[in-house]
């Protein structure tokens, strides 16, 4: 493909994910659905396309985006909630492959096991990216996200190796059970223990983290550093990428400075925005190459696999749910590590189980996404004998189909589900936390002030010391008020009118001031390297401020 055409499909991309992302905020339809929508249709348009790379995409765009899902994420939930995750990271996914391949071998005609369960493994392991986000949006309860985020941190893991056992025995070269759960288990261990190494790695160069520049190179290296190092030796690359951004993320506020973080925050936002978008356009675009292979199959066989995929991977879910939470306690491991609901609760008490709103909203977050693509495209094109490899093209068909009923319908259902429930976070009391945490650290603040006091000081230490100490004492009255304003409050975090006005007159001076100094500039008498610096200082300032309303 010419260079210019690639520049061309890289902007027209580029554009296209731009647009979707406007549009789904004016329409509140999930940006992932239209870009899926819109490179379906592509797809089907003469011209130039893409064809999926599995390679690529299990190397290049994989690795990023687990990585920074993990520094989104945060290490001690996940902990906290260690065995509802291993539920739907593992058990689940392994409960899906086996029902997928089971129904192929019993239903679909001259179809194997050990085909049907490599695609169920590619099937299995849903892709929280749409699902967070919207279920961001619309203001999902925290234990929800969670249990979310850690199952889509830890699945792919399950599903890739378990895949690569299941092509192994379809294959011709056998299949035996300890083989396969000694291999599992080397991958795993092998994958948190290379994660480990490249997490700890990093804390030597934690003097050149905290130049800007310097800690983003190595926080946009550090994913590509753990999956090839763990795939050097034959371990799970995913499992170590997501085990790195955990502990990495969990351990870097105490090395990194505040411009550091500010940067590499803003690094990764950009970096998500746009591979995932170039994620969603490449599933749709995948449409003509899937279609031609199924000329070979009769209807009926088409319409049985494909009824027997969609429907396990829609069914099993909510099943298994629904199941292990409501089994009795000595028989199922409980879908609740967390603490219980209340803060009177008794710690001791078994934790609080999942109602069936939050059933109903976990098994509709279960859309599956890229990897189960790129996953179902590893499968070689012939076995060991150098026959076929049995039904490839109805098995990639099969997956391309789930993706596309799950990312399409459920992604554009999620939302309106979540509202009509009625399942949203309390915002009053995520308030609340955030302004006791800034009162203890205002006080914290004044402590200190306190002891630089006590200590040896000129009249200049005198001066700045007082300073601080008011506009610290003018900070926490604030916060208390604020904490009054909150005490009795429930869900949405109420707004005084006086609250508002200083807003908007805050807001009213920084465009003032903004607009003074591009004044100065075009007047000559501030150059542009002042005026970005004390524009730098102003965005500062703004963005301190509460997003505006939409």
């Amino acid at each position: 493909m010419p260079a210019e055409t690639v520049i061309l499909l890289v902007l027209a991309a580029v554009a296209v994910i731009v647009a979707a992302r406007w549009l789904a905020g004016r329409t509140g339809l999930p940006a992932a659905a239209l870009l899926t929508v819109a490179g379906l249709v592509y797809g089907l348009l003469p011209g130039p396309n893409v064809t999926l790379d599995p390679d690529i995409v299990l190397s290049v765009l994989l690795p990023p985006l687990l990585y920074s899902a993990a520094l989104d994420s945060s290490l001690i939930a996940i902990r906290a909630n260690i065995r509802t995750v291993v539920s739907l990271s593992v058990l689940l996914v392994l409960v899906t492959a086996l029902v997928i391949g089971a129904g192929f071998a019993l239903w679909v005609p001259g179809a194997t096991l050990a085909a049907g369960i490599a695609l169920g493994a590619a099937v299995a392991p849903p892709d929280p990216v749409a699902a967070l986000a919207i279920g961001r949006r619309v203001g999902l309860p925290p234990r929800l996200v969670t249990l979310i985020q850690g199952e889509g941190l830890l699945n792919d893991a399950t599903a890739l190796t378990l895949l690569t056992v299941a092509v192994t025995a379809a294959r011709g070269e056998g299949f035996s059970t300890w083989s396969a759960l000694g291999s599992f288990a080397m991958a795993a261990a092998g994958g948190v223990a290379a994660g480990l190494v490249v997490a700890y790695g990093v804390r030597p160069l934690r003097r050149l983290r905290r130049d800007p520049l310097a800690s983003n190179a190595i926080s946009l290296a550090t994913p590509f550093t753990a999956y090839l190092l763990a795939e050097s030796v034959h371990v799970s690359g995913v499992l170590a990428v997501v085990v790195a951004g955990l502990v990495i993320a969990h351990n870097a506020p105490y090395w990194t400075s505040g411009a550091t973080r500010l940067q590499t925050d803003a690094s990764w936002r950009l970096v998500d925005f746009l591979l995932e978008g170039i994620v969603f356009l490449l599933i749709g675009q995948q449409l003509p190459a899937v279609i031609g292979g199924l000329g070979q199959y009769a209807p009926s066989t088409v319409v049985v696999a494909s009824l027997i995929t969609v429907g396990a991977v829609l069914l099993v879910r909510p099943l298994w749910l629904w199941l292990t939470e409501h089994a009795p306690q000595a028989l199922h491991v409980r879908l609740s590590g967390a603490p219980a609901a209340d803060e009177d609760d008794d710690p001791s008490t078994p934790p609080r189980q999942l109602s069936g709103r939050e059933i109903t909203v976990l098994s509709w977050a279960g859309t599956r996404g890229v990897i189960s693509l790129a996953a179902v495209f590893t499968i070689p094109l012939v076995t060991d004998s150098g026959d076929p490899f049995p039904d490839r093209d109805l098995l990639l068909f099969c997956a391309f189909l789930a993706v596309l009923v799950t990312l399409v319908g459920q992604g554009a259902t999620f939302a309106p589900l979540v509202r009509r429930l009625g399942l949203r976070a309390d915002a009053a009391d995520a308030a609340r936390q955030r302004n006791q945490a800034r009162t203890a650290a205002v006080e914290a603040g004044l402590t200190r002030l306190d002891e630089l006091q006590a200590e040896q000081h000129d009249h200049v230490d005198d001066a700045a010391i007082e300073s601080i100490r008011a506009a610290l004492s003018t900070r926490l009255e604030r916060y208390r008020r604020r904490l009054e304003v909150l005490e009795d409050a429930e869900g949405e975090v109420p707004m005084s009118p006086q609250y508002e006005a200083a807003l908007r007159v805050r807001r009213a001076v920084i465009d003032a001031e903004r607009d003074e100094l591009l004044r100065w500039r075009d007047l000559g008498r501030l150059p542009d390297e002042g005026l970005r610096t004390l524009e730098r200082e102003l965005d500062h300032q703004e963005h301190l401020l509460p997003a505006r309303p939409v």
